[in-house]
């Protein structure tokens, strides 16, 4: 997975044989916090794990580009006044959701896969070419 805006990269295994690694998970938290503010705040690991599994389905070996993980109530704050499409109770503020895009994947290439994990929401943003992932309920949304 690679920031679109920071330019971070991060490749690893965090997990083996039903064990997460404490020092893999601590990465990935700091990988997918707030870069608007540098704010940290733990990820839900059932977010991470579907966009694991939803990469596996895909077959690519192309990282995800996460535009968006954790988000601090200040930037979701800030980015509601600018488009009606963010929540304001969003998931991204809990540390339970992420958007992603792959440019070898279509939008809805990327949203079957996630839906195909039955593990939580996802929103396909075909105008922007991102899909929401995260663990909330099983639901899903866009075109």
């Amino acid at each position: 997975m690679y920031s679109g805006r920071t330019g971070e990269r991060i490749d690893m295994i965090y997990w083996i044989e039903g064990e997460y690694i404490k020092d893999a998970v601590q990465e990935v938290t700091y990988f997918m916090r707030d870069w608007r503010n540098d704010l940290v705040k733990n990820i839900d690991l059932r977010t991470v794990d579907i966009m694991a599994a939803s990469h596996n389905l895909l077959d690519v070996n192309e990282p995800y580009m996460l535009l968006s993980g954790y988000r601090s109530p200040q930037t979701n704050a800030m980015l509601r006044s600018r488009s009606r499409g963010v929540a304001k109770n969003s998931l991204h503020m809990r540390g339970q959701a992420a958007d992603l895009r792959l440019a070898s994947r279509s939008v809805n290439q990327m949203a079957k896969a996630a839906m195909a994990c039955h593990g939580g929401g996802v929103g396909r943003y075909s105008g922007s070419n991102f899909v929401h992932m995260d663990c909330g309920q099983v639901r899903s949304w866009g075109g």
